[in-house]
């Protein structure tokens, strides 16, 4: 790779992101990240030195986070900014040449640092806000920075500006929450962040529709934990529930408002959310092989009477299958313009009844399973806890959810099932 963005090959862009997407991605803490991208850039341009700046507004700064190749550096290098230094680093078109006299037109003279040690600036934005810079100093040799060598650091920046993005937004959920970073950056990764975000954008065309992509994920990870699923599964059916109605953001706003019936024009347009949000999410390299084929199928039921394939069982995933019941489930105990909400145990039993014929009994009775353990947890006496593995566990309902079944009508829902699938199955919770 160290010659990658001088050899004049078209894709050299793509050879270097290549080995620079894991270290971006990666679930490192900011500091390292930045040390490890910038010494791949470094060594792909062939420059002896280098730093990653992050813009602070409050005072309006460059601060370093990284630095390499300087024989003295200061522990945090500062350059204070003007408005006219935001305004150039703003409006800069990609990587730009520096020399002493150009100096002055991104950087101020009065920080801790000289910015006569860089040869090169990139700045580094976000959706047009601005996160930080890339300064380059001498390359080997004395060699300049051609145009087209600015051209590709230029296209590199956006990823190493959304990686140093993604650290602040972690580090601020961290200090919003006051909880320990290493539980942070476990919980909330890269794309964690960005799908909780895309969830909420999602359920945003009703109010009767806030948070129920965010509950979807939330409920076909407790189903995928009772099926037995490891992290990584578990992890892509959250991650599904929250992306699953994503095509839903193309569909027309007053659709949702209707109290009655849809036409059959709306209803294909409602309907029609499903190819919507494959195409939108097929176009996505998600770390979970099983996305696309949630969005599209999730409303696929098991004697094919779904859609927008007409699916039978056996021609569906288990994550898709998981994904249709917590839709139906929290579809089910949420207020609707044509409906009333049901009770929890209307739609315990409701989905019970759908098994085999609609709905997977297996996961229907993996819900069940997470339903009884809420209703037991609430009639057992508490009792103390000492060790992390003693902890109570986290309740399976979402907390606007009143969890008034019994864990025996639980039981006589599940013993009606094992019966009418024949499978001779004993319930344990």
């Amino acid at each position: 790779m160290a010659d990658a963005l001088t050899n004049g090959s078209s894709n050299v862009v793509t050879q270097v992101l290549a080995d620079l997407g894991p270290v971006l991605t990666g679930e490192r803490d900011l500091r390292s990240t930045a040390i490890a991208a910038l010494q791949m850039v470094l060594s792909a341009a062939h420059a002896s030195s280098g730093a990653l700046f992050r813009f602070q507004d409050k005072p309006a700064m460059l601060a370093s986070i990284a630095h390499s190749g300087f024989a003295l550096f200061p522990q945090t290098a500062v350059f204070p900014l003007l408005p006219k230094h935001i305004h150039a680093l703003n409006h800069a078109s990609g990587a730009q040449r520096l020399c002493k006299d150009r100096c002055d037109t991104f950087l101020s003279s009065t920080g801790n640092v000289s910015g006569v040690w860089f040869h090169c600036i990139a700045p580094l934005r976000v959706r047009g806000k601005l996160i930080g810079a890339l300064l380059l100093g001498e390359r080997e040799g004395g060699a300049e920075y051609s145009a087209d060598l600015l051209a590709q650091i230029g296209q590199l920046a956006p990823y190493i500006a959304l990686a140093i993005f993604n650290h602040q937004l972690i580090t601020s959920l961290e200090e919003r929450t006051k909880e320990n970073l290493r539980l942070i950056a476990s919980v909330h990764s890269f794309w964690e962040d960005a799908l909780l975000a895309f969830a909420a954008t999602i359920d945003v065309k009703h109010v009767n529709m806030h948070g129920h992509s965010l509950r979807v994920g939330r409920y076909s990870a407790g189903m995928a934990e009772t099926l037995g699923m490891n992290v990584s599964e578990i992890t892509e059916l959250r991650a599904a529930g929250y992306l699953h109605d994503i095509g839903k953001v193309t569909v027309d706003k007053h659709i949702f408002t209707k109290p009655g019936a849809l036409a059959p024009a709306e209803f294909q347009e409602m309907a029609d959310h499903t190819v919507e949000g494959h195409r939108i999410v097929s176009t996505v390299q998600f770390p979970w092989p099983n996305i696309p084929e949630v969005v599209r199928s999730h409303h696929e039921r098991a004697d094919g009477s779904g859609y927008p394939d007409h699916l039978h069982s056996d021609e569906v995933s288990v994550p898709v299958k998981v994904v249709a019941v917590a839709d139906c489930f929290d579809a089910m105990l949420s207020e609707r313009p044509y409906r009333k909400k049901r009770t929890l145990g209307e739609t315990a039993a409701e989905l019970s009844w759908l098994a085999p014929a609609k709905m997977d009994a297996d996961v229907v009775h993996a819900l069940l399973v997470q339903l009884r353990r809420d209703a037991a947890r609430l009639i057992a006496p508490q009792r103390p806890w000492g060790s992390v593995d003693e902890r109570p566990r986290r309740p399976f309902l979402d907390s606007s959810v009143p969890c008034n079944i019994s864990p025996t009508d639980i039981d006589h829902l599940v013993s009606e099932l094992n019966r009418r699938v024949n499978h001779g199955r004993t319930y344990s919770a």
